[in-house]
């Protein structure tokens, strides 16, 4: 995806707001979309430091909610761990397994799952707006050390 079409539909979110427009916004919106992963604020705001010097974390946090508000971006809670961002504009929908011991995130899609989420809304007369998987657990690496520890 173009980082100048992700830009072009946030200016005409924020312009539809009456939000304003600062470049402090634009290094993070750069940043965030050439992360390519799962990211915290802290992350970004310690990658932006490097970058482009002083940009507060409340910026940053402002910033993702107007991403997510205008469906650039979704924000991952995982019980008491700190919230991620990944880009969701242009891809295509996933579900996520998750590690508990290392935090490592797996992208994951199955035709089979969504054909029976898609039944199961049906089934119910559901209107669905969103959904998502998740799966806690232990990843291959963390299974493997776990074997050798104990």
């Amino acid at each position: 995806m173009e980082h100048s079409e992700v830009k072009a539909i946030y200016n005409k979110y924020i312009r539809e707001k009456n939000l304003r427009d600062t470049k402090q916004r634009e290094f993070i919106i750069e940043e965030f979309l050439s992360s390519k992963k799962h990211i915290t604020v802290e992350e970004l705001h310690g990658q932006l430091e490097k970058r482009t010097g002083n940009i507060g974390i409340a910026t940053i946090y402002r910033t993702l909610k107007v991403m997510c508000e205008c469906g650039l971006a979704n924000e991952i809670k995982l019980g008491r761990e700190k919230a991620r961002y990944e880009q969701s504009f242009g891809y295509e929908h996933h579900d996520h397994l998750i590690c508990e011991k290392c935090g490592k995130f797996i992208e994951a899609k199955d035709e089979r799952i969504e054909k029976l989420q898609k039944e199961l809304v049906k089934k119910y007369g559901f209107s669905p707006r969103a959904h998502k998987l998740e799966i806690y657990g232990l990843c291959s690496a963390c299974k493997q050390k776990r074997r050798k520890d104990g």
